[in-house]
């Protein structure tokens, strides 16, 4: 059994310190995840606060509740994509509060904007997708999010690399008819 394997148990068994020697052993591949979910395209959210946020919000819970490294990796991509989306929605938010009384020139896209609100529509298209095909969206997070190649993600979900290619394109489509289709 491997020291992440085994730390996971222990931590999921409720034990505080596995959880902090599981985040100090994993901290380079969580940072590495963290950078992936950023692509430099956030300047507010450093990968190092985002893993400090991951930390928090696992440790906050009080129990691990995984069952292996790969439930582990996916469920720290999807608490990353999630804290990210709730640091844009507040930034938004934030941005509306301060532009309320500004003059109008104010009021005009800043910089990152449309990416940010791009990164809002991607992450309901992928809630859509998950109600649809939670493997599907699993495969989305694990390549999109994280980082990693076909091959790794075959691995991870214990499936053949043909079987989350055809689920990467299916979901490629998928989000692309989301993306594209007109607003309300």
């Amino acid at each position: 059994m491997s020291e992440v394997t085994e730390l996971i148990e222990r931590a999921a068994a409720g034990e505080p310190e596995a959880l902090q020697r599981l985040f100090s052993t994993v901290y380079p591949e969580l940072k590495q995840l963290a950078r992936s979910q950023l692509r430099g395209e956030h300047p507010s959210l450093t990968p190092t606060a985002l893993v400090n946020e991951l930390y928090l919000k696992f440790f906050g819970s009080g129990r691990l509740s995984v069952e292996s490294q790969r439930h582990f990796f996916a469920c720290a991509a999807r608490a990353m994509r999630h804290l990210v989306i709730d640091h844009l929605r507040s930034a938004h938010a934030r941005a509306r509060r301060d532009s309320a009384d500004a003059p109008a020139v104010e009021l005009l896209p800043q910089a990152g904007e449309a990416l940010s609100s791009d990164l809002l529509a991607v992450d309901a298209a992928l809630d859509a997708l998950d109600e649809i095909n939670p493997r599907q969206r699993e495969v989305v997070e694990l390549r999109f999010f994280a980082g990693l190649s076909i091959p790794e993600v075959a691995a991870m979900l214990g499936c053949s690399e043909r079987t989350i290619a055809r689920d990467w394109d299916r979901a490629r489509a998928f989000l692309h008819a989301q993306l594209d289709a007109p607003g309300p």
